[in-house]
């Protein structure tokens, strides 16, 4: 009875001292893909869509931004980092239709009809995964930079020839630039 007790009031106790979850930390995203020309090429967005070795995202930024994407994760949800404004939020079609493609929609827009929003992580390795799925980028996009495509183990997602599959290493960002990046 006793043990019981002790039991109950530990438990009590340590439910009443949890911290809350943290604010989410954000990150940058770089391609690992040694003898490749994208190995550490930083993730871009714009055009709804996420790019390696793009030159111009042309996105509106609240201060000095570097050209590349910052993301933080919510709830599983992988989001372009902005600190007021539209939510602009990172998602996935793995239907046989959308082959692996990653964009994003602003605001309340709707997802396309098989999109995810949900399943994104990071692991212990400091690497961005889909529903432990990796990430390819395909040459030849626009102004000359690679698309990125979640890996379901096609050799042409979307059509798109000479894919590379890459690690999304991501890297803490201390000082995140907000933006609103382009549809």
């Amino acid at each position: 009875m006793k043990l019981q007790i002790v039991s109950a009031l530990s438990l009590l106790l340590s439910s009443a001292t949890a911290v809350p979850n943290p604010i989410p930390t954000a990150f940058d995203v770089l391609a690992l893909r040694s003898a490749s020309l994208i190995h550490f090429a930083q993730v871009s967005a714009s055009r709804s869509s996420l790019f390696l070795g793009l030159p111009l995202s042309n996105a509106t930024c609240k201060g000095e931004s570097s050209g590349h994407a910052t993301f933080y994760i919510a709830n599983q949800e992988l989001v372009l980092y902005s600190s007021e404004g539209e939510t602009q939020k990172i998602f996935v079609d793995r239907s046989g239709m959308g082959q692996g493609v990653i964009g994003y929609v602003t605001g309340s827009l709707p997802l396309p009809r098989y999109g995810e929003l949900k399943g994104w992580s990071i692991d212990t390795n400091k690497n961005l995964w889909f529903n432990n799925q990796s990430l390819v980028a395909c040459p030849n996009s626009i102004d000359d930079s690679w698309s990125l495509w979640l890996d379901l183990g096609l050799s042409q997602p979307g059509g798109n020839e000479g894919c590379l599959g890459i690690a999304a290493r991501t890297l803490e960002n201390e000082e995140p630039v907000s933006c609103l990046y382009t549809q």
